[in-house]
């Protein structure tokens, strides 16, 4: 067991979003709004549910309305007090009272393990968490907190992973990887394979949008070389890992929604939405009196 914390958590969000132009032109993918919440908003609502206490968002240019979003709002939360509006104004204020977040700036979009190598003076000497935004995990016990439990009994990076069939394998990283014996949802990992070809894929196991990482992963990141198109791959710091440390991939409980993906955002969208408190049984009426 170690006595280490999961305190901080590093949101990669400077990508352009260029899958869902044109609504990405001028408004971050990572604040299209699923159901009622901006994606990154379930990213750190779910950091947090972890024990993390500081979130570190790594931003590019036009990204300052996620800033604005996890800000108060002093004219708004006036206009909600003096209309009665108690509820929204509670919804307001709960926003921006999540977490202790920083910001720091990618000048270019030159990879993830580039946007979590810009993390490194924030992040200190300390592991840390990854979360992807666009990767939403609708779990019982959030992903994260499965993970940092996860953690707290190997001491070692996590690499959140889930099984994916046929050859969806070719889209992901991939774990060359042996069951734990102690635990069968970590993954002792031998190797990682970044999208491989089906046929060469060495399991089923794919690498999601959720890490834990050892501070160690910095000046690995520091000394790899650049890949395809001059970009810093995380995946290949985390190889470079393996050398000196063990890293276990986790088979969290739960089900992932790839909402970088155009369909997968609807799908997302239809499976949140019925699930809504609120929303979700008129929703789901109306759904069964569809045309299709």
């Amino acid at each position: 067991m170690t006595s280490q914390k999961i305190r901080k958590a590093v949101f990669p969000a400077a990508g352009m979003g260029t899958r869902f132009l044109p609504a990405t032109k001028a408004t971050p993918k990572e604040m299209l709004a699923l159901v009622d919440k901006p994606l990154i908003q379930y990213g750190v609502e779910e950091a947090v549910a972890a024990g993390c206490t500081e979130i570190i968002i790594v931003t590019g240019r036009g990204k300052s309305t996620m800033e604005d979003h996890f800000d108060r709002s002093p004219e708004l939360e006036a206009s909600l007090a003096a209309k009665g509006k108690t509820a929204l104004l509670d919804v307001a204020l709960s926003v921006s009272k999540l977490a202790k977040i920083s910001y720091v700036r990618q000048p270019e979009p030159l990879g993830l393990g580039h946007a979590v190598l810009m993390a490194k003076e924030l992040v200190g000497n300390e592991p840390f968490a990854v979360l992807l935004p666009d990767d939403i995990v609708d779990a019982t016990v959030p992903c994260m907190k499965q993970m940092v439990e996860a953690f707290e009994q190997t001491g070692a990076s996590i690499l959140g992973s889930e099984v994916v069939e046929g050859d969806a394998i070719q889209n992901y990283g991939c774990l060359d990887c042996t069951p734990d014996p102690t635990n069968p949802r970590l993954l002792a990992v031998r190797h990682m394979v970044e999208k491989p070809k089906p046929a060469e894929a060495p399991s089923q196991n794919a690498i999601i949008g959720r890490y834990i990482l050892t501070p160690r992963i910095f000046s690995l990141l520091e000394q790899i070389t650049p890949g395809a198109g001059g970009e810093l791959q995380l995946t290949d710091g985390i190889k470079a890992l393996l050398e000196f440390e063990k890293v276990y991939g986790f088979s969290y409980e739960g089900k992932r929604h790839d909402a970088g993906d155009k369909l997968g955002f609807l799908m997302a969208t239809v499976e949140l939405g019925l699930k809504h408190k609120d929303l979700g049984p008129k929703f789901r009426t109306w759904l069964k009196d569809l045309p299709v």
